[in-house]
C-alpha cells in the first residue's frame, strides 16, 4: 500500500503531465497513445532528439506530429520531410486538416504552397537544397522531421539524409522516423555523435496481430501451427500440419490450378517440399485472381492489397477480374465513386481521357477494384488512395510503390510472388522488404487482426516464406559518398580539411569504422578456408592452379572473341541498313523466320545507327533500329514506292504491300543469309592457350573435373579474400578519400582552384555547380560551361535535357527518333554533344577511381520535344512508348532540372530559355495536381 506522500507526488506528476503539451496533445487525440510514444513525445518535450524505429502502421508519425505541435505551441518552426512527393502531398493535407491553410506550407520542387509557414512540408532534398542556400527559411527552425530515415540506404537518393543530418543547425530537434530496422542503436549512436543527445525508441510491437497464410489452390490456410503465437514468432517457427498436407495433395492431384502436360523442376530450385522426388508431370499454379478475391471477401478479409511486382500484371489482374464478374460495391458505394470520379477528373479534356483508358478505369473503381503502379496518370492513382482509404474501392492490385509510406491501409495483404525485379536482375524479396509489404494489413482501430496472404505454387517454397516472416533482422546500411555538388558546396564556406572532417562524421564512415574488426575476423576465415581449397585442388601430376589459371584464361579469351564477334555483327548491321535506300525490298532475322518490308525512307536521327522507315507484307508502317535487327538487313528485291505515296491511306499501302509480297515471291531462293547469323572466328592464341592446355601434365589426371571444381570455389574464396583486404585497407577515412578524388576532377575541369597554402576555392563556374543538385549534377555544368546548349529554342531544351534525367527500365537503348533537322540540325548537334561529354566524364571518373555516373539515355527526346511543341496526349505517348503516369513523371523530373538551370544559368539568355521550356513542358497532364 502507498504511503499519503508517494499518493500526492504521483498526484502532483499526474497533474504536471496534464499541464505540459504532451498532455495537450494528448487530449486531442482520438486514441491513447502507445508507451513508445509516450516515451518518444516525452524526449522531445524534454529538449532532445529521437529516432523511433516501429513497424509499418504501428503509429510512429504521432511522434512527428507531436513536433509539430510543439512547435506551434513554442512560437518555432517546423519541418516535415518526407522521400517522396506523394508522401509530401499527403502529409500536407493530413496538416491542414489538423492546423488550417495559414499554418501549414508545401514545397515538393515543382509545387510551392505558402513556403514562409511555420509548418512546411517538403522532400528531403528540398530542406538539403535550403541548408546549402542558406535559405532565410531555417531561420527560427526549432523541429525537423525526417519521416522514412531508413531512405538513407538508397543507393541513388539515400546520402540526401545524412548531408541534412549533418548540417542542421545543432539548436534543432531531429525526429527521426524510421521501420524497424535490427541496428537501431548502432543508427542512434551516430545521432548522439553528430547531433547531440539522441533517444533511441525501439517498438518491434504491432498493435494490430498480423496472421501469416498461403492459399493453395482455393484453399486459406495457416502458416504456422496453432500454438505459435502471432504477435510473438521465433526463428524457425513450425508449419501448419494441415498447409503440408494440402500442398503435398496439390503435388499429387494437381488440385490447385495447374498447367498439364509440363514438366517442372522449380519445386527443386525453390527448396519446396518435392526436393529429392521425381518432377510431377503437372505443374501446379497460384489459384486465379477472381477465385482469390471471392475467398477473402467470402472470409471477411477485404479490403485487401495485391501485390504483384509488375505494372502490366496489375493491369491484367484487373481485367481477369472484372472479366469473371467480380462485384465489390453496393449500388450506393458505386454512385459514390462514380461522383467521387468524376469530380478529381473533371477537368481533363475529354479527348484525353479517351487516351487515358479512362472508361474501363471508372468501370473498374465502381465495381471496387484498381491498380495501383507508377505508370498511372497521378490524379487516377491518388483518386485510387483517396477511394480505398475510404472503403469503397475493396481490392487494389498494386507494385511495390505502394509499401513507402503511402496510407493505404487494408485488412489482409496478398503477395503473389516472392521474386521481384530490382532494375537489373530478378531478385527474392528480403526479410525487410516482406517485412514492409506485410505490414499494410490490419487496419489500427478497425481491425483486431491483419493477414497476409502468399499463393501458393511449386515455385514457392513454405519454409522460405516461413523464415522470410518470422526473422528480424534488417540492419540499415549508408549509402553516402561525396558528390559533385556537395564537395563545391562545402568548399565554398569552408578549407579542405574542414571539409573532409565533416564528412568523417557521416554514418557511412561511423559504420566502417565500427566494421573493420569485423572484416579482419572474417578474412582470417577466408585464408583458412584457401589452404583447405588449396589441399583439395591439388593433383600428384603436377601444378593444378597452373592448369586452372589456363583454363581460365581460355575462358576469358572466348568470351573476348565473342563480344569482338558482336561488336562485329553490330557494325555490319548498321552498313547493312544505311547501303538501302527507298524503294529496296529487304529481309531481317526475326526469330527463326525471316520478315520482309520495303524501305519508305532512311532516318538519320538514331544515335545507335540508321533506322529503316518500311511497310510490312502485313500492311504495318513501323521503323526497324539497329537494335531490333542485331544481324542487319539484306536486300532481297527492289520496288517502286510512289513519289505521292501516303502511309496513312489503306487503299496505297495495300498496294504496296501487294506488289511487296510479289518482289518476294520472285526473290531468288539461295539468296546468301549469312549477314543473319554471327559468323565463325578463328584465333590464334586461342588455338595456342587450347595446345597448351591438353599438353599440361594435369590434363591426363583422372580427377581432373574434381580438381577443377575445387579449383573454381579457390578462385572464388581468393577473390573475395582479396576484396576484403581492399575494403580493410580502405575503410579508415574512405569517405575523406573520396571526397579528395572528387575535388581532384573538379579541380582538372576548372570547378575548384587551388590557392595559397594548397587549399581549394569554388570558381566562379563551381559556383553554377552548387546550385544544380541533380543526379547528373557535373553533366549539366559542363553542357552549361561547354556551350553545349547555348543556341537551342525552349523546345529543344527540353528535349535535351530529358537525357540528363531519364532512365529506361529496360536494357536495350532506343534513340532519340526523327529529330527537326536530323543528326545535324540544333538538337541533333546538341546531343551529339552531350553525349560526347558524358561519356568523357565517365573516362575521368575511371581514371580517378570514383564511382562511374550512369551515361545519357536519349529515349525520351523525341516525345518530350513533341509535347513541349504542343502535340496531342495520344501522339506524344505512342512516341514515348511509355503510359501516361510515367510521361507525366519524367516530365515533372525535368521540370526540376529546369528550375535548377533557370536559378544556375551563367547568362540571361539560358535562364530566359530555361524558364520558357518549363511554361511548354508544364501544361495538360503533366499540369494537373491534386494539391
Amino acid at each position: 500500500m502507498t504511503s499519503p506522500a508517494e499518493r500526492y507526488a504521483a498526484a502532483k506528476r499526474r497533474q504536471q503531465a496534464e499541464r505540459s503539451e504532451l498532455g495537450r496533445f494528448r487530449r486531442g487525440l482520438a486514441f491513447e497513445l502507445d508507451d513508445f510514444q509516450v516515451r518518444a513525445c516525452e524526449a522531445l518535450e524534454s529538449g532532445h532528439g529521437v529516432l523511433v524505429a516501429a513497424p509499418t502502421g504501428a503509429g510512429k508519425t504521432v511522434v512527428g506530429e507531436f513536433a509539430v505541435h510543439l512547435s506551434l505551441a513554442t512560437g518555432r518552426k517546423a519541418f516535415y520531410t518526407t522521400p517522396i512527393k506523394a508522401l509530401s502531398n499527403q502529409k500536407y493535407l493530413d496538416l491542414v486538416a489538423a492546423h488550417g491553410r495559414a499554418n501549414v506550407g508545401l514545397l515538393t520542387g515543382d509545387t510551392t504552397i505558402n513556403g514562409s509557414a511555420p509548418v512546411v512540408v517538403m522532400t528531403t532534398e528540398v530542406l538539403r537544397n535550403m541548408l546549402y542556400a542558406g535559405s532565410a527559411t531555417l531561420d527560427g527552425l526549432g523541429f525537423v522531421v525526417m519521416d522514412e530515415v531508413h531512405y538513407l540506404a538508397d543507393r541513388f537518393r539515400g546520402p540526401v539524409w545524412e548531408e541534412v543530418i549533418i548540417h542542421l543547425d545543432p539548436s534543432v530537434q531531429v525526429v527521426s522516423l524510421s521501420a524497424t530496422v535490427s541496428n537501431a542503436e548502432e543508427f542512434g549512436d551516430w545521432l548522439t555523435m553528430v547531433r547531440g543527445n539522441t533517444e533511441v525508441v525501439v517498438s518491434e510491437r504491432r498493435p494490430v496481430p498480423l496472421w501469416q497464410h498461403m492459399m493453395v489452390g482455393p484453399r486459406l490456410l495457416d502458416l504456422y501451427s496453432a500454438h505459435v503465437d502471432p504477435t510473438d514468432v521465433r526463428a524457425d517457427p513450425p508449419l501448419s500440419p494441415d498447409l503440408v498436407d494440402a500442398i503435398r495433395r496439390a503435388q499429387r492431384t494437381g488440385s490447385a490450378r495447374v498447367l498439364p502436360g509440363r514438366r517442372s523442376d522449380a519445386g527443386r530450385r525453390s527448396g519446396g517440399p518435392r526436393r529429392g522426388r521425381e518432377p510431377l508431370a503437372e505443374r501446379v499454379r497460384p489459384a486465379p485472381r477472381p477465385v482469390v478475391v471471392e475467398r477473402l471477401d467470402r472470409d471477411g478479409l477485404l479490403p485487401a492489397i495485391v501485390f504483384i511486382f509488375s505494372r502490366a500484371g496489375c493491369e491484367a489482374a484487373v481485367r481477369q477480374t472484372l472479366a469473371a464478374g467480380v462485384r465489390l460495391t453496393s449500388a450506393a458505394e458505386a454512385a459514390r465513386i462514380r461522383a467521387a470520379v468524376e469530380a478529381a477528373t473533371a477537368a481533363v479534356p475529354p479527348e484525353d481521357l479517351a487516351v487515358l483508358g479512362y472508361d474501363a478505369w471508372a468501370l473498374a473503381l465502381e465495381r471496387g477494384v484498381a491498380a495501383h503502379h507508377a505508370g498511372l496518370l497521378p490524379v487516377f492513382k491518388e483518386t485510387v488512395e483517396q477511394l480505398f482509404a475510404a472503403g469503397l474501392v475493396k481490392v487494389v492490385y498494386a507494385t511495390e510503390t505502394l509499401a513507402l509510406g503511402i496510407n493505404m491501409p487494408a485488412r489482409s495483404v496478398v503477395l503473389e510472388s516472392l521474386v521481384k525485379w530490382n532494375g537489373s536482375a530478378h531478385v527474392q524479396l528480403t526479410p525487410g522488404e516482406y517485412t514492409q509489404l506485410t505490414g499494410r494489413a490490419g487496419r489500427r482501430g478497425i481491425d483486431v487482426e491483419g493477414h497476409a496472404v502468399v499463393l501458393y505454387s511449386d515455385e514457392i517454397d513454405p519454409v522460405a516464406v516461413s523464415g522470410l516472416a518470422s526473422r528480424r533482422t534488417y540492419p540499415l546500411r549508408s549509402a553516402f559518398h561525396p558528390t559533385y555538388n556537395m564537395a563545391v558546396n562545402l568548399l565554398g564556406t569552408m578549407s579542405v580539411h574542414q571539409a573532409r572532417q565533416v564528412l568523417e562524421t557521416s554514418f557511412a564512415q561511423f559504420q566502417a569504422d565500427r566494421g573493420v574488426v569485423g572484416l579482419a575476423r572474417q578474412a582470417a576465415r577466408h585464408a583458412q578456408t584457401l589452404t583447405e581449397y588449396e589441399r583439395a585442388m591439388s593433383c600428384h601430376l603436377g601444378d593444378f592452379a597452373e592448369y586452372a589459371d589456363l583454363r581460365r584464361r581460355i575462358k576469358n579469351r572466348e568470351a573476348d572473341l565473342s563480344r569482338e564477334r558482336s561488336h562485329a555483327q553490330r557494325s555490319d548491321a548498321r552498313r547493312s541498313m544505311a547501303a538501302v535506300r527507298r524503294g529496296d525490298v529487304v529481309s531481317w532475322a526475326r526469330g527463326r523466320r525471316l520478315s520482309h518490308g520495303v524501305v519508305l525512307e532512311t532516318l538519320e536521327g538514331s544515335f545507335a545507327g540508321p533506322e529503316l522507315r518500311l511497310l510490312t507484307e502485313e500492311r504495318q508502317v513501323r521503323t526497324l533500329s539497329t537494335t531490333e535487327v542485331p544481324h542487319g538487313v539484306e536486300v532481297v528485291a527492289r520496288v517502286r514506292v510512289p513519289k505521292n505515296f501516303n502511309p496513312r491511306n489503306p487503299a496505297q499501302r495495300r498496294d504496296l504491300a501487294s506488289s511487296l509480297r510479289n518482289a518476294v515471291g520472285r526473290a531468288p531462293t539461295d539468296v546468301p543469309r549469312g549477314r543473319h547469323r554471327p559468323p565463325a572466328t578463328g584465333d590464334e592464341s586461342l588455338s595456342r592457350l587450347r595446345e597448351e592446355l591438353r599438353a599440361h601434365p594435369c590434363h591426363g589426371c583422372a580427377d581432373r573435373e574434381d580438381h577443377a571444381r575445387w579449383s573454381q570455389r579457390w578462385a572464388r574464396a581468393k577473390e573475395e579474400h582479396e576484396e576484403l583486404l581492399g575494403r580493410i585497407e580502405s575503410r579508415t577515412g574512405s569517405i575523406a578519400a573520396d571526397f579528395d578524388k572528387v575535388g581532384a576532377i573538379l579541380a582538372e575541369l576548372g570547378y575548384l582552384r587551388e590557392v595559397e597554402g594548397g587549399n581549394l576555392e569554388v570558381s566562379e563556374e563551381g559556383r553554377w555547380l552548387a546550385r544544380l543538385y541533380a543526379e547528373k549534377d557535373l553533366l549539366l555544368a559542363e553542357c552549361l560551361r561547354t556551350g553545349a546548349w547555348d543556341h537551342l529554342g525552349s523546345a529543344e531544351l527540353a528535349a535535351v535535357v530529358s537525357t540528363t534525367v531519364y532512365s529506361s527500365r529496360t536494357e536495350e537503348q532506343r534513340g532519340p527518333g526523327p529529330l527537326p533537322g536530323g543528326r545535324n540540325g540544333m538538337l541533333g548537334q546538341a546531343l551529339d554533344a552531350t553525349v560526347g561529354l558524358s561519356a568523357r566524364l565517365a573516362e575521368l571518373e575511371r581514371e580517378h577511381g570514383v564511382r562511374v555516373t550512369d551515361p545519357v539515355d536519349l529515349g525520351l527526346v523525341g516525345a518530350v520535344h513533341l509535347w513541349a511543341r504542343g502535340e496531342n496526349l495520344a501522339e506524344v505517348l505512342r512516341v514515348a512508348e511509355l503510359g501516361a503516369g510515367d510521361f507525366v513523371r519524367w516530365c515533372k523530373q525535368v521540370l526540376d532540372v529546369l528550375d535548377q538551370l533557370a536559378t544556375a544559368a551563367p547568362s540571361a539568355r539560358m535562364a530566359q530559355r530555361a524558364h520558357e521550356a518549363m511554361g511548354l513542358v508544364r501544361r495538360g497532364v503533366v499540369a494537373w495536381s491534386s494539391v
